[in-house]
């Protein structure tokens, strides 16, 4: 998905070599991957002549956001403060993150006002 976000359009050709680079893996491996992603619905492709070129349905962000969102309803009960305070609980965030986290809700109240 980097690969795609970062260079979007992007062939099966272009994907193959970025991944390749550090990866042992095979084109039509490569390309398997493409397509179950866009049976996910992560990534779209139009054509061009006999390629297809993949672009991303959405942002990093809004991904991120989604797969987390499915992680919450998944372990814990769709309670966003249970995922929140099990982080703060396992010291998965910093003071400084926290911190961080509190001045965006902070700012994301006044923007709607």
């Amino acid at each position: 998905m980097r690969v795609v976000w970062k260079s979007q359009p992007c062939s099966v050709e272009a994907v193959y070599t970025v991944i390749a680079r550090d990866r042992d893996l095979k084109e039509t491996t490569v390309r398997t991957l493409l397509r179950r992603l866009e049976a996910k619905g992560y990534l779209r492709h139009e054509t061009d002549g006999r390629a297809y070129l993949y672009y991303a349905t959405e942002p990093s962000r809004g991904l991120a956001a989604r797969a987390v969102r499915q992680i919450i309803d998944r372990f814990c009960h769709g309670s966003l403060e249970q995922l929140v305070s099990g982080m703060v609980d396992a010291k998965v965030l910093s003071k400084a993150e926290i911190t961080q986290l509190g001045e965006f809700i902070r700012n994301s109240g006044k923007k709607e006002s």
